[in-house]
């Protein structure tokens, strides 16, 4: 929809989701505490078992259900001792005040550096955890690109397409998704290589986001609006989330590399009170350890991530556009600076959103 009264109604859609976030939150939340107190508990148990909960972002769900079982062969082989992860799946932002609020996740998995921080900014996570594991603890890396109809019947190639007024774009809410954030940077980057004024680079990231018709609270659910429910012409996406849906449903989708894009580095820590409480640091190091492996590399190649280390990467050149221009989050300051600017209360995306 694109004139004013067509955004209008679809404002008022992404409003009531918006007003659906505390909501949802609330069912997040309770959902932990039945991951906590209703199922077999963390830390070694009666029957043997260790269990740990790895709280994670919404589209990493099919990549960790195959992980899962790859580590816990791996550490029963080589220490004799059963592991069983327990997973949790959400927006990034949801998941993190999650953990902050009592969810007593041993490791987490999210999907901004800014996330886990909060954490770590309560205590629960000790300082410098981004170095306690190689690539500054983010063993996959992902980018930003355009899920399209087969066709392409709105014939979008770069992010100047998604600012006509016949395209209905559809991308989660930066407020409680961290794909979001990445999305709206992903964005923003383009507008700076094409545009050297700050007030012009406002201006192109308001238009964009006039066309927005449905925000949801997570990637994943901006993926069900765009592919289940056919909503919209383009999915700004996470490139993994864009190849599973590609993969579930071939033939009916395209997915397209804009000319600019940003290097998106999800980030995993060990929830450090937790983990010592629960009697569960070692096998928490073991698990997130075992992402760098050649084999959780290439697994997680498979599932559209790009692997970390840099001579699996090239195994995938023909599945990954190795050669679009990527900026990354330094260039924006790092997390703290990029929400000051940007996420924030009042920053820019509340300006150009009519949030203020």
């Amino acid at each position: 929809m694109t004139d004013a009264k067509g955004r209008q109604d679809m404002r008022q859609i992404t409003k009531h989701n918006r007003a659906g976030k505390k909501k949802n939150r609330i069912s997040l939340i309770a959902c932990m505490f039945v991951l906590v107190f209703l199922m077999p508990g963390c830390g070694k148990n009666s029957d043997g078992v260790i269990r740990i909960t790895n709280v994670s972002y919404d589209p990493t769900r099919e990549f960790y259900e195959a992980y899962n079982p790859l580590f816990e062969k791996y550490y029963e082989d080589t220490y004799g001792k059963k592991v069983e992860v327990i997973q949790s799946h959400g927006g990034s932002g949801a998941q993190a005040r999650s953990v902050v609020e009592g969810c007593n996740a041993d490791v987490v998995t999210l999907a901004l550096e800014h996330d886990i921080t909060l954490i770590e900014q309560t205590g629960l996570i000790d300082k410098g955890w981004q170095k306690e594991f190689d690539k500054d603890s983010a063993p996959y890396t992902s980018t930003i690109v355009f899920l399209v109809r087969k066709g392409n019947p709105k014939k979008i190639r770069d992010w100047d397409d998604l600012i006509q007024k016949n395209v209905e774009v559809i991308t989660p809410d930066p407020k409680s998704s961290g794909g979001a954030c990445w999305n709206f940077l992903a964005a923003l980057s383009y507008a700076k290589e094409h545009y050297t004024e700050e007030a012009q680079q406002k201006e192109f990231m308001r238009k964009l986001y006039q066309q927005v018709s449905v925000m949801d609270s997570g990637a994943r659910g901006s993926t069900t609006t765009f592919v289940e429910n056919k909503k919209g012409d383009v999915l700004i996406a996470w490139e993994n989330e864009a190849i599973a849906s590609m993969k579930s449903y071939p033939g009916e989708y395209e997915l397209i590399n804009p000319s600019v894009s940003i290097l998106a580095q999800p980030s995993v820590a060990i929830v450090d009170d937790n983990a010592d409480a629960n009697g569960t640091q070692e096998v928490s190091r073991e698990y997130l350890n075992y992402l760098y492996t050649d084999d959780a590399q290439r697994l997680a190649a498979e599932y559209g991530y790009r692997p970390s280390n840099e001579s699996i990467l090239k195994e995938f050149s023909d599945r990954f556009d190795l050669n679009v221009k990527l900026y990354t989050i330094k260039d924006y300051g790092g997390w703290k600076e990029a929400y000051n600017n940007y996420f924030d209360d009042g920053a820019m995306f509340d300006e150009i959103y009519g949030n203020e």
